[in-house]
């Protein structure tokens, strides 16, 4: 009751303070005002089509009406250039709740700002179908989106999922026409709307300290390389809406806007995998890129046209390139001694002065036409325009963006499943325990000086498909010995499976753990799929060691005297029970089990605990 109470309290405050400022803003042209100029009735419809069409994927296509907390996710991701559903659906998909409903609070903030910088009004003369402002902002913005979803899903490293790659188009594309509001709606706007829907949801929230599964860090889990992308690819198409309509901001707002936007959003966080549990952030050479882009970034879009080449330099180029023409004779070469074909124009522009005034006209508006439209004393132009540099640099950084993933998206699966390993199948799917395996996605980056990283190996739960090219480590190893059971979905259009994965085992005294571990699917017996090696208690009882031993699903005590050799095993006692092996007797009490000997008792192992 006090949480209703305290959320509908809150919803009034929020609501009371923006009545209240609309009420004291006294400008004469208000918020609708201006959303009205560019959006039709001042809504942004092609955002909410977009994002009712990613809650509809995620209910209905991946299935989280069953399970709004566990959708089915494996075959939606862009595994392989050859599993097509993967790259049409992988952009629209995600893969927890959480995920989509981060994604959508970061577009609700900055797509509408992209569809109003698009306009639902066109500029000039254009076809009347696309000029009707209900086929802009339903038809085409929502198009066009899917299209740029489906050119991430292409060009993405690995088997990405999410509608971030579109979130930082979207943006790319903002901040080039309005670098502050964009700055501020994904900074500042972005969090207040988290900050208000957890106070919604939980006007007071209850935190209780417990332990928590080894996992990766928060930025090992981001496709930074599709997040970079998606913000190259909403750029580039700004770049080309700037080109033919204008309006470009200044390069301080570009420049300040673009940085600060990179930095806070993580993509100066390059990172990979090493070994075992390894991560590699390369935070330094991050910050260094991104302070570089955002330079590059702002000589694109920014509403100055000033030449790359300082003007000191440019003053000087044309001194030099006079005195180098005069030494050498009027005009310059080809390289084999002969006059360039703008140095005759020039030449024949000379020997006409004062007798075809117009042709000498024309002649210098070819000589400009040739030489940029800039021309200096020597009638030539020292130093391209930063838009030009700026352009083309935008572009090969797009290009090599997309490029590093194409080797890696034409994946194909082979069936190298080892035959004497058990597995769990469901459909195309096979789903397995390995330790120490060859990782199918993953390698080394090959600096030895940085990190040892040869043969990257995967240990856990892993679910492949050779149908799909679909290959991934679901629950590792120190996650299932921290939990002790799991669940992995699987599934396709129109069905889903939950197949089960448990661990149990039992901890000698000083040494390494002894666990097996059982997979099935809903509705069928446990299958025992792995057992661990044996390992010896780091006691000595009567001159024999004592050893936790796995035994096809069941664990036997090892009893070996150091004098004879001889080996005695007995099963486990269940709770409260002994049993005698090799002259000891072994009670169980409260999950460990102690050896007795002569009025000694020692314990020599204790079952594994999960939380």
């Amino acid at each position: 009751m006090l949480s209703a109470v305290l959320t509908v309290f809150v919803l009034a405050v929020l609501l009371g303070s923006v009545a209240v400022v609309a009420r004291l803003e006294s400008t004469d042209r208000r918020f609708w005002d201006v959303a009205r100029a560019r959006l039709h009735y001042g809504v942004p419809w092609g955002t909410l089509v977009v994002l009712a069409g990613v809650v509809c994927v995620y209910l209905f296509v991946q299935d989280g009406v069953t399970d709004l907390y566990d959708p089915v996710t494996i075959p939606y991701r862009a595994w392989s250039y050859f599993y097509p559903l993967g790259i049409v659906t992988s952009s629209f998909s995600h893969a927890s709740f959480g995920h989509l409903l981060g994604n959508l609070i970061a577009a609700a903030v900055v797509a509408p700002i992209a569809e109003y910088a698009w306009g639902h009004y066109p500029d000039g003369d254009v076809p009347s179908w696309r000029a009707n402002p209900w086929i802009r902002a339903v038809v085409i913005f929502p198009l066009a989106v899917a299209a740029i979803g489906i050119l991430t899903s292409l060009f993405a490293l690995g088997p990405v999922i999410g509608f971030s790659g579109l979130v930082y188009a979207f943006a790319g594309f903002a901040i080039a026409r309005y670098p502050i509001p964009t700055l501020v709606a994904t900074i500042g706007l972005q969090g207040a709307l988290v900050t208000i829907y957890n106070s919604i949801r939980d006007p007071i929230l209850v935190y209780v300290a417990q332990p928590s599964p080894p996992s990766s860090p928060s930025w090992a889990d981001v496709a930074i390389q599709g997040h970079a992308l998606g913000f190259f690819i909403g750029l580039v198409l700004a770049l080309a809406l700037l080109e033919r309509r204008g309006g470009r901001p200044t390069a301080f707002r570009v420049w300040i806007a673009v940085l600060l936007y990179a930095f806070s959003k993580g993509l100066w966080q390059i990172y990979w995998f090493g070994e075992g549990n390894t991560y590699l952030l390369f935070r330094g050479p991050g910050v260094v890129i991104v302070a570089t882009l955002a330079i590059v970034i702002t000589l694109a879009v920014s509403n100055t046209d000033r030449t790359v080449v300082p003007e000191r330099l440019e003053r000087t180029l044309p001194d030099v390139l006079s005195s180098s023409e005069h030494s050498h004779g009027h005009g310059s070469t080809d390289g084999r001694g002969l006059a360039t074909p703008l140095d005759r124009l020039r030449g024949l522009e000379s020997e006409s002065e004062g007798e075809h005034g117009s042709t000498v006209d024309r002649l210098a508006r070819v000589c400009d036409i040739a030489t940029g439209g800039r021309r200096s004393e020597v009638g030539r132009q020292t130093g391209p325009g930063s838009r030009q540099v700026g352009f083309v640099a935008v572009f090969l950084v797009l290009a090599v963006l997309a490029g590093v993933a194409i080797p890696f998206n034409v994946l194909v699966l082979e069936d190298d499943a080892d035959a004497d390993r058990a597995t769990v199948e469901v459909e195309d799917y096979t789903v397995e325990y390995v330790e120490e395996a060859d990782h199918e996605l993953v390698s080394g980056i090959g600096i030895e000086a940085v990190e040892d990283d040869a043969g990257l190996t995967a240990s856990g739960v892993v679910v492949s498909s050779t149908e799909r090219h679909a290959w991934i480590e679901a629950v590792t190893s120190q996650r299932l010995a921290f939990s002790g059971s799991e669940t992995i979905t699987v599934g396709g259009p129109g069905w889903r499976e939950t197949v089960h994965v448990e661990r149990e085992g039992w901890e000698p005294v000083g040494n390494d753990t002894v666990y097996q571990v059982w997979l099935w699917q809903d509705g069928d017996q446990p299958r025992h799929v792995y057992e661990s090696e044996s390992s010896q208690a780091d006691v000595l009882i009567d001159d024999r060691t004592v050893s936790i031993v796995p035994d096809d699903g069941a664990f036997r005590l090892s009893v070996e005297s150091l004098e004879t050799g001889d080996v005695s095993t007995a099963q486990v006692p269940d709770e409260n029970e002994s049993v005698d092996a090799g002259g000891l007797t072994f009670d169980r009490h409260n999950e460990t089990v102690y050896a007795v000997s002569n009025g000694t008792e020692v314990a020599v192992a204790s079952a594994e605990t999960y939380e």
